[in-house]
């Protein structure tokens, strides 16, 4: 990726990237959800995956997949450590083997109920109020929509 150039053909500091910005706010997320992580006993991808499976459960590995904006041949790998820790179920359709179908066993359930508090730490991390966070996530959406757009454009 070519910098930033001021007006006066200079490069631009690193700080006025906003692909950097959004990359060291996503470690400091990291770092303010690894209590989070660690007392769930998964990985942030694993935690996702689950957060989309209590919003809809028994979705396809293809759906989740497309949902995570993770390739199928990411999301598998991932899904069978998750059923190994019991919180899932992978089941091949009947009439297509190929498609696959993610439920939440008990324990994924109840994952959800464990986690539930640390949302106000995150919430608390982030300094935002109300109002601000659901601004800020709206226009990181649509950015990532807008990328998502040009590279589809692009290939």
């Amino acid at each position: 990726m070519s910098a930033v150039r001021t007006s006066l053909g200079e490069a631009s500091p690193l700080s006025d990237f906003l692909c950097f910005s959004i990359y060291s706010a996503n470690l400091a997320f990291s770092r303010v959800y690894k209590p989070v992580l660690e007392a769930l006993g998964l990985t942030y991808p694993q935690y996702i995956a689950l957060i989309a499976l209590w919003e809809d459960d028994g979705q396809t590995v293809k759906g989740l997949s497309d949902r995570l904006f993770l390739e199928p041949s990411t999301v598998t790998p991932m899904l069978k450590r998750l059923e190994a820790m019991g919180y899932v179920t992978r089941t091949r359709g009947v009439e297509d083997e190929r498609i696959v179908r993610i439920s939440l066993t008990e324990a994924g359930r109840l994952a959800r109920e464990k986690g539930i508090p640390f949302a106000a730490v995150t919430a608390k991390a982030s300094g935002l109020n109300r109002d601000e966070f659901a601004i800020l996530q709206k226009g990181i959406s649509n950015l990532r929509s807008n990328l998502m757009a040009a590279a589809r454009a692009d290939a």
